[in-house]
């Protein structure tokens, strides 16, 4: 198979869901394009193709010859050490070769280089990289990199701000003045010939300046084979503003109708300008993600401390992070300890207690006290640089949901012209004006198909589902959940049914002492786990380090062992302070002859409870039992109740016993257990759940349930935040904290419902008014500003699920 690669372009100029449909055939056509996706919300096209058939510019070519463009960022670098000529010709070449750079200027005279590049694609740090591994310095003079894109975008609402007011400065007074004369507020003026010659004079700018962009749109539309919402709003117009031009000249008798145009130019220009307002709101998310990183670090080179920009850390740097300060990159602590702020991406609100030997990621927050850590990932690989490229994937997908949008949206316009076409010769023909009335035939027929081409909005119906989905993803971002795809975010609020891997999910995945229990002759519980934790302590065994933990976690000052003894499968045996000690399981104490004292009753309790119970004899004599088990994580009682609470069906699946897993199940308050469940036959017990009608979704660590997470409906690993990229499931929850399923599912469905209301705005809307239109109940002023609004009204409405309480 070829090696195919994938891009990300920020498109401008795109207006409906008729203009992504158009973006996507023409990227297509490029030969090597395997797949191309564009989302009208993010204003983005993804694109998958053969680098050895396609490559950068060819894409950019073909989007362009369709009418729109690729937004572009420019970088001013200052460059030192150029000793000629030579090096600014050498620099330029090193510029130009880099994929994403579409051109570049290296001025040896002003030791300056104009970079222009395509910032979804590279990087200003890169560039500096690139200026550096060339043997230069780069001294960055304007912009922030990250902010090429939203810089672009922001020149376009600026463009549409300052037509918007143009459009204003004429339409107001000459709608006011039209109205004022249909009124009969001038006595003998209304009927002065002047005054259509004024209202034209007043429509020209409006018509083809501000409403300009609309016969281009419309003109590079057709000439690709399609008709997008251009066409309307420039046959609409130009209909009612070349009919009032021979009325005007004298040459027909009538009423002129330059307002109507220029009204509906301008309501439409507001309409647009909101929403790019309010489109830009749904990215915030991401935004917020991109300024929590650290601008600069301190860190140790040959010896040196140094304050150097993020993006000029190595691997293996040692970095130094005081309190209060934002730690730069990933890495391992070498030295020093602290407490952590997390929340930013865990979404967790505890600051985490870290030492030497414990990971920490980039752009959390340092709170107590001052260590050092060696870098281990830094720039594109570092932890949050991979959370913001998964949001901006799963942003960029499309939503099954999103399929019938897109289906009616390649036929909308058409049908709409036809309607409109439909409306004009029913009017005119069979619905003629009686003789004397205050319009004529001709006129009323082309007002009402007027009406119904500017009521139409295809607009509403390509924003419902992305504008939903880039506020959904960015929401879970915020509380530590990552949607990897817009249909892992769709089909999470359609779950019946949770499976949830044992270990490491439920329970720690580590054992630990649950129970000391001490019989009539031991010298409490403290001496007893003392004596058992100095055996230990020449023990490997999992459960002789719990033991071994739970007397460090209790200060106990332990002894050397002697004469260290270990019986495979039963237990070990050692002199501490001078008395025989014997720690081992049931079938040792047995081989010995030992007795249990009266504790039988606790031991069956304690076996009850899915616990190993270790026997505790000093000199021959039994004086207590010690429990260890794997323990239940925090939260994961709560996160269970708040998925019945929900309505969802819960079951465990894990490879232990009958006993244990049902033990688990009790105190957790499962619905269903599946035991004894080899790591290989995970994924066939999901797939008999998906036979009984349910839809299941598989919470596991994202590694070793890798076949049960791909088999299941929705795969979700409960991951820590380094490994975010690892994971195979298509949401990720970062805390690795399983409350985070219910919120998962609890965000889905109000996303869901919130595309759900969007979608039926959008057809509703279109359903009812564009017949109300060719029924003739709609001037095409109203029309035009109810389709302003319709698409406005969408984008408000996913700009909700922003403040929904997710808990």
């Amino acid at each position: 198979m070829p090696e195919t690669k994938q891009l990300t372009l920020p498109i401008t100029g795109m207006t409906c869901a008729n203009c992504v449909a158009t973006v996507e055939r023409n990227l297509k056509k490029v030969n090597g394009v395997s797949a191309a996706s564009v989302n009208l919300s993010s204003e983005r096209a993804t694109v998958e193709f053969d680098p050895s058939l396609a490559a950068l510019p060819d894409l950019i070519g073909r989007v362009e010859r369709a009418g729109y463009g690729v937004a572009s960022g420019e970088a001013d670098l200052l460059i030192r050490r150029l000793s000629d000529d030579n090096d600014a010709r050498r620099l330029e070449k090193v510029l130009s070769a880099i994929e994403g750079v579409l051109s570049a200027q290296v001025s040896f005279t002003s030791e300056r280089a104009r970079v222009r590049y395509v910032p979804t694609v590279v990087s200003q740090a890169e560039l500096r990289k690139a200026v550096a591994s060339a043997g230069f310095e780069a001294v960055e003079t304007g912009g922030d990199a990250e902010d090429a894109e939203a810089k672009a975008r922001q020149a376009e609402i600026d463009t549409q701000r300052r037509l918007l007011i143009t459009g204003l400065v004429f339409t107001v007074p000459l709608f006011l003045f039209a109205m004022g004369r249909d009124l009969g507020l001038f006595g003998m003026l209304m009927d002065a010939p002047w005054t259509n010659w004024m209202m034209l004079i007043l429509a020209l700018p409006v018509q083809f300046y501000v409403g300009w962009q609309y016969y281009v749109g419309a003109y590079k539309s057709l000439r690709n084979g399609s008709a997008n919402m251009d066409v309307l709003v420039a046959l609409g117009t130009s209909a009612a503003f070349l009919y009032s031009l021979p009325v005007t000249f004298g040459w027909i008798e009538g009423h002129v109708y330059f307002e109507t145009a220029a009204v509906i130019i301008t309501l439409i220009k507001l309409g647009k300008f909101l929403e790019a307002r309010a489109k830009g709101r749904t990215s915030e998310a991401i935004k917020k993600l991109m300024g929590l990183r650290a601008k600069s670090a301190r860190i140790v080179r040959a010896g040196q401390e140094m304050e150097v920009p993020v993006d000029e850390v190595l691997v293996g740097d040692i970095v130094i992070v005081r309190p209060g300060e934002k730690i730069p990159v990933d890495g391992t602590i070498t030295e020093g300890h602290s407490t952590i702020d997390e929340s930013m991406l865990t979404g967790e609100s505890l600051p985490v207690t870290k030492g030497p030997g414990d990971p920490v990621i980039g752009a959390t927050l340092n709170k107590t006290g001052l260590f050092r850590f060696e870098a281990t990932k830094v720039g594109k690989e570092t932890a949050l640089a991979q959370i913001i490229r998964l949001v901006e994937d799963a942003q960029a997908s499309k939503a099954p949901i999103q399929k019938l949008a897109d289906r009616i949206s390649a036929v909308f316009v058409p049908v709409v012209i036809g309607i409109a076409l439909l409306t004009f010769l029913a009017w005119f023909f069979l619905f003629p004006q009686p003789a004397g009335a205050e319009t004529n035939t001709f006129t009323r027929a082309l007002i009402n198909a007027v009406a119904v081409l500017v009521i139409a909005c295809p607009c509403a119906m390509g924003l419902a589902t992305p504008t939903a989905v880039m506020v959904g993803t960015g929401k879970g971002a915020e509380l530590g959940i990552l949607f990897k795809s817009s249909e892992a975010l769709e089909r999470a609020g359609r779950l019946t049914t949770i499976v949830l891997d044992k270990t490491g999910t439920i329970t720690r995945g580590q054992p630990a002492v649950t129970d000391v229990v001490t019989g009539p002759r031991a010298g409490g519980e403290n001496e007893l786990l003392r004596l058992a934790a100095s055996v230990e302590k020449g023990s490997e065994h999992p459960l002789g380090e719990a033991i071994l933990a739970e007397a460090n976690a209790r200060e106990l000052a332990l002894s050397d062992p002697h004469g260290f003894q270990a019986e495979v499968g039963q237990g070990v045996t050692a002199e501490v302070d001078g008395r025989q000690i014997l720690v081992g399981n049931l079938r040792m104490a047995a081989g010995r002859s030992l007795s249990l004292d009266g504790m039988q009753g606790a031991v069956e309790r304690l076996q009850g409870e899915a616990k190993t119970v270790m026997v505790v004899a000093v000199d021959g004599e039994v004086q207590g039992m010690i429990a260890v088990a794997d323990t239940l994580k925090d939260g994961s009682q709560e996160a269970i109740r708040r998925l019945h609470e929900m309505g969802l069906k819960v079951a465990m699946i894990t490879g232990d016993n009958q006993q244990t897993a049902h033990a688990i199940a009790r105190q957790v308050g499962l619905d269903v257990v599946l035991a004894e469940v080899l790591p290989g036959d995970k994924a066939g017990e999901v797939k008999k759940l998906q036979g009984g009608g349910q839809v299941v979704a598989m919470v596991g660590d994202g590694i070793n349930d890798a076949p049960a997470l791909a088999q299941a409906d929705v795969g979700i690993a409960i991951g820590t935040g380094t490994d975010v990229a690892m994971a195979s499931a298509p949401i990720v929850l970062i805390s690795g904290d399983l409350r985070g399923v219910s919120k998962a599912v609890q965000l889905s469905r109000r996303t869901l419902r919130t595309i759900k209301q969007n979608l039926f705005w959008a057809f509703i809307y279109n359903v009812i008014l564009i017949p109300a239109a060719a029924a003739g109940l709609l001037n095409p002023m109203l029309a035009a500003g109810a389709m302003a609004f319709s698409s406005v009204f969408v984008v408000t409405n996913s700009l909700r699920l922003r403040n929904v309480k997710i808990d």
